[in-house]
């Protein structure tokens, strides 16, 4: 008992002196390092955490060279970026290069693949944005960090009802239709319409094969917009860093 009691003390003391001390090296680090986490900044956190995790929950680590090594991984950090900044070269390796999703309201499959995100996270994205009909999208760019950032079409961006002098009416929505070749027969219904209009439809843009169909989404206006699963001809803007 008086055991548990000593080591209770000295994990509740560690508590009390190691977090103002992670509050002082995470101020130091930087706004950047806490708000968008890119890649190593994010193993910074991870190890810091696994640092001061082990050094509160565990009395037989000695307290004194936690906080040298916790000194250490900050400075490291600060170190880093300040060579990222004087070095564009240093701060690709380290780093996620932008990837383009999607280019004149066509989702591009191959970035997607590339970096690892599904349709259904593209549209949850979009919709944090505020964009709810993928056709209304001139360019959107997964950033480094995970973010995604959303260039509009230029007859899409927002302008108020005031300054145009009319009566609010239905905002623009439009609904998954067909995702990587499979039917959503719920969203048809829903719009009043079945599949032999959507496979008529499809014909008349000489879309034989649904499988060939990466993403279509049919708004209220029953207008069907269609990515393909390849879009090798579709010219993609250079975005870097």
């Amino acid at each position: 008992m008086l055991e548990f009691m000593k080591d209770s003390g000295i994990v509740l003391l560690r508590i009390v002196t190691i977090l103002p001390l992670l509050l002082f090296l995470s101020l130091y680090m930087g706004k950047r390092t806490i708000g968008e986490l890119p890649v190593f900044d994010f193993l910074i956190i991870v190890v810091l955490g696994a640092v001061v995790g082990a050094d509160i929950a565990d009395p037989e680590i000695k307290h004194l060279p936690t906080a040298v090594a916790m000194i250490g991984i900050a400075i490291l950090q600060k170190l880093v970026a300040k060579l990222k900044l004087s070095n564009r070269k240093i701060g690709h390796l380290i780093t996620f290069e932008p990837t383009i999703i999607i280019q004149n309201g066509i989702l591009l499959n191959k970035n997607l693949k590339k970096i690892q995100y599904s349709i259904d996270n593209v549209l949850q994205l979009l919709r944090e944005k505020d964009v709810f009909d993928i056709n209304e999208v001139e360019t959107a760019i997964i950033e480094a960090s995970g973010n995604l950032s959303v260039l509009k079409k230029p007859k899409k961006n927002t302008v108020t009802l005031e300054d145009m002098k009319i009566a609010k009416k239905t905002s623009s929505i439009a609904f998954p239709v067909i995702i990587e070749g499979k039917v959503y027969t719920d969203v048809l219904i829903h719009l009043g319409l079945d599949e032999a209009w959507l496979r008529k439809e499809l014909r008349q843009q000489e879309i034989y094969d649904m499988n060939n169909v990466f993403f279509a989404s049919l708004n209220n206006n029953h207008e069907l917009h269609i990515s393909f699963s390849e879009q090798d001809t579709i010219s993609i803007p250079p975005i870097k860093h």
